[in-house]
């Protein structure tokens, strides 16, 4: 998992929308990492000592690792894996990872009406700032989608990435209506969302299918034969292909040569990248970048 984090302009448009996104990032909290990592804004940066306080509402999700939370509504409370944090305005707060596990974290940040609206009509409170809603692949992939057009900050991005918050905010209370039975196809289902959710975040490293099982404490054999079970595609293909739908992204931006893109997904070489880039989508990728995208120059 790459550390991102952005902080992001606030102009009078995105306000009138009725939610307007503050801020975004993920990142990977290793064992014993001083926490949070050096570099975020005074207004959100914060120790465990002091806590802090914000002007804003944040929306925290926990795919991997546990910790704690605290705040001035609710008594220290254990994080586990698959768990939501909500944070509130000018409500008194702090959060940490357990220094032996660590954990990974999605996070955005955001002020409206909108969320006014639910925090009213108490479908958020915050006496019961945490939720569990388990390893879902689908909220991962919204905050994905909210970080990548932060990055690039196109012109229209904020009502985009303030739908897409709209959207976890119903997913979200979606799932935690829901009921489920921890029985072995909840188990199966559980662990195939981690494996999946680990691919996402580390396309861009160096990773393979045999690293995923075993930080999972999985045997490969095992992993591989339920993966292909449940998905219908072996955990090494689901890799390429997660890779591929990068390169075609990654593909949008004219700087970006095809060796650079080969690279930064880790592929052998540029030419094994061009070959299965041709076997997956028909088109080598220069030439899938003109057909795809014929105004770049």
């Amino acid at each position: 998992m790459i550390n991102y984090y952005k902080y992001l302009p606030v102009n009078r448009d995105a306000v009138k929308w009725g939610l307007c996104v503050t801020a975004a990032g993920c990142g990977r909290i290793d064992l014993s990492d001083t926490y949070p990592h050096a570099g975020h804004p005074a207004h959100h940066y914060f120790d465990w000592k002091n806590g802090r306080v914000l002007q804003e509402y944040q929306l925290i999700y926990i795919p991997r690792g546990g910790g704690v939370f605290e705040s001035e509504s609710c008594p220290m409370t254990n994080i586990k894996e698959g768990a939501i944090i909500f944070l509130f305005p000018n409500e008194w707060h702090r959060y940490k990872p357990d220094a032996g596990t660590g954990w990974d974290e999605y996070w955005v940040g955001f002020t409206g009406g909108i969320m006014d609206n639910l925090v009213k009509n108490r479908f958020h409170e915050p006496t019961a700032p945490c939720l569990q809603i388990g390893i879902n692949e689908q909220v991962v992939s919204i905050f994905d989608e909210i970080i990548e057009k932060t990055k690039q900050e196109k012109s229209g991005y904020q009502p985009l990435i303030s739908g897409a918050v709209v959207h976890l905010l119903g997913l979200i209370h979606s799932i935690s209506r829901e009921h489920h039975f921890e029985d072995e196809q909840t188990i199966v289902e559980n662990m195939v969302n981690k494996a999946r959710i680990l691919f996402r975040a580390n396309v861009e490293q160096q990773i393979s299918p045999e690293k995923i099982a075993s930080e999972l404490g999985l045997s490969y054999s095992w992993f591989r034969k339920t993966f292909k079970a449940y998905t219908g595609i072996a955990p090494g293909q689901y890799l390429i292909q997660l890779k591929i739908e990068k390169a075609k992204m990654l593909l949008s931006d004219p700087s970006k040569s095809v060796k650079e893109i080969a690279y930064n997904l880790n592929f052998d070489s540029s030419f094994y990248f061009s070959k299965l880039f041709k076997e997956k989508t028909g088109l080598p990728p220069e030439k899938y970048r003109k057909k795809i995208f014929p105004h770049l120059k």
